[in-house]
């Protein structure tokens, strides 16, 4: 059974920088693309960033795009993400998941294993 594990999460203020991280297990990670989602109190989840199989493929939201970096370590079967000038309204829980395919894609719905969420507060 896949599972995905996201940590990094925290309360942090505006400007700063976080890097979360999420272990993947019980899937073939190195043929899979991972995503990062996020939602906040009230409003839908958000598609944040996307990153293809080997690496070499990566799509970001608007909202953080030139701000934030996905990354994947596939003998770790580690994924990654980092976002920089952190603003409050990055506020929202982040999720971790994994793709039904090998490219790099930004739609919920190819998505089959979600993890559990991690907080991230932005606030003064």
């Amino acid at each position: 059974q896949a599972r995905l594990a996201e940590s990094g999460g925290g309360l942090v203020q505006p400007g700063d920088s976080l890097s979360l991280s999420c272990v993947v297990s019980g899937l073939t990670f190195n043929r899979t693309a991972m995503g990062w989602f996020r939602q906040a109190p009230g409003k839908e989840r958000e598609f944040v960033a996307t990153i293809g199989w080997n690496g070499q493929h990566k799509y970001y939201a608007d909202s953080v795009k030139g701000r934030s970096t996905i990354s994947r370590d596939n003998a770790e079967n580690t994924v990654y993400m980092r976002i920089d000038s952190l603003k409050p309204e990055d506020t929202a829980v982040y999720y971790c998941a994994a793709s039904k395919t090998a490219v790099a894609v930004h739609v919920p719905s190819l998505y089959e294993v979600w993890g559990q969420g991690t907080q991230v507060t932005v606030s003064s």
